[in-house]
Order: C-alpha cells, then sequence, then structure tokens
C-alpha cells in the first residue's frame, strides 16, 4: 500500500463504513481501524487493511504507520472524546489532510480549534439536502460552498424546444443549465444552441436561492 495515495479512515461504523468502501470502488487504498472486533470482522476483505486498535492511544497509531500517511479521516460517533482525542494524535502525527465527523456545532468548534483541515456534519448535511429535495421537484441536489448549489431536475416548460440562449434563463433567473442527460445515453455539456426536450434531466447551477425557485417551475 502506498501510504502517501492510501487513506485512514478511523471509526467504521455507517458514515466511515460507507465512506471508506466508497474509496475502494474509487480505487484509493484504505486502512481501516476500529475498536469492535465485530465491526473489524465485518470489512475484513473488503478493505485493503481493517485492524482492531485503539486510536486513542499515540503509540498504536504510530506502530500501525498512521503517521506515514497523507491523509485520514475521523469518523467516530459515538464517542466525542475518542473522536477529538484521536483528530488531536493525527495533527501531533503531522498527517496534513484530517477530515474529521462532528456531531454539533460546539464539537465542530473544537476540532476547529485543534487545526482539523476538514470539519464535517454528515447528519446536518444529509439532512439539509433531503429538506432541499422535499421543498422542490429537484432529482438530486449539491452544496457547493455556502450559497452555492447545483441540482438536477427535469427542464422547465419554458426551457423546452428552444435553444436555450433564446430562454434567458440566466439573466432572468440567475441560473445555468450546465449538462444534460437524453435517453440514458450519457450526461453532454449544453451549448447557446442546445435544444432541451421535456423528457431530458438536466444540471442547474447557482446561487442556493435562485437554484430553487428555479427547480419549482413546471
Amino acid at each position: 500500500m502506498t501510504r502517501e495515495d492510501a487513506v485512514v479512515v478511523i471509526g467504521l461504523g455507517r458514515f466511515g463504513s460507507s465512506l471508506a468502501l466508497e474509496l475502494m470502488k474509487s480505487g484509493t487504498e484504505v486502512l481501516g481501524i476500529d475498536g469492535d472486533a465485530d465491526i473489524v470482522q465485518a470489512h475484513n476483505g473488503l478493505l485493503t487493511h481493517v485492524v482492531r486498535a485503539d486510536s486513542t492511544k499515540e503509540e498504536t497509531l504510530r506502530q500501525l504507520g498512521v503517521a506515514d500517511f497523507s491523509s485520514a479521516v475521523v469518523a467516530i460517533g459515538g464517542d466525542i472524546q475518542a473522536n477529538i482525542l484521536t483528530a488531536s494524535l493525527l495533527i501531533k502525527l503531522g498527517i496534513g489532510n484530517i477530515w474529521a465527523k462532528a456531531v454539533s456545532e460546539p464539537h465542530g468548534a473544537i476540532l476547529d480549534q485543534l487545526g482539523v483541515s476538514h470539519v464535517i456534519y454528515p447528519e446536518k448535511d444529509m439532512g439539509k439536502r433531503v429538506a432541499h429535495l422535499v421543498r422542490g421537484v429537484m432529482q438530486d441536489y449539491l452544496e457547493i460552498g455556502e450559497n452555492f448549489a447545483m441540482v438536477k431536475m427535469a427542464p422547465p416548460q419554458e426551457t423546452v424546444g428552444i435553444p436555450l440562449a433564446k430562454t434567458r434563463v440566466r439573466p432572468v433567473h440567475g441560473v445555468t443549465v450546465t449538462a444534460f442527460l437524453r435517453d440514458g445515453a450519457g450526461w453532454n455539456y449544453t451549448t447557446l444552441e442546445t435544444v432541451l426536450e421535456a423528457d431530458d434531466v438536466i444540471l442547474v447551477a447557482g446561487e442556493t436561492e435562485r437554484v430553487e425557485a428555479f427547480s419549482r417551475l413546471r
């Protein structure tokens, strides 16, 4: 395992397991660490390496070679103390890119103060995403930064049957149709000459409020 390109995932609960398996699917090698023997056994053969260990012990992490990795994820959610201590040890070991799961704003603030590179809120972020999907007619939603989003949706009637240049989507609605999917044949970038069909699926990018408003058009 080339550790500069591999990722350590500490905590193999629902979030950590899902993340680790997705990394494996993308071709990234993963060292999984968890303190539960049953969880470790369940991931045996699914990850590049998986070990049962106490991530709050510095010597244990050193013995596992964690200090040689450039990226690590602290996915521990049930034990905030273990989460924070593990994150602090990873920082001490000099790992450059650390993602740590936070279960609350105060928890996240502590991780920020420690110097964690990326603090993530899986439950909060998923709740926000589902809320956006429920409110509109979006098929999928991705928030990019504080006030920018991309959505997957059906094209509003006013955009169908004429070139995008004539729909004036950007000047009127403040969003951009970036790509379209037709007949399951794969995504294509849009141009000013693209003519959308009613059964197409489109990707729309823009400020969050404008994208939400656009998704409600019929």
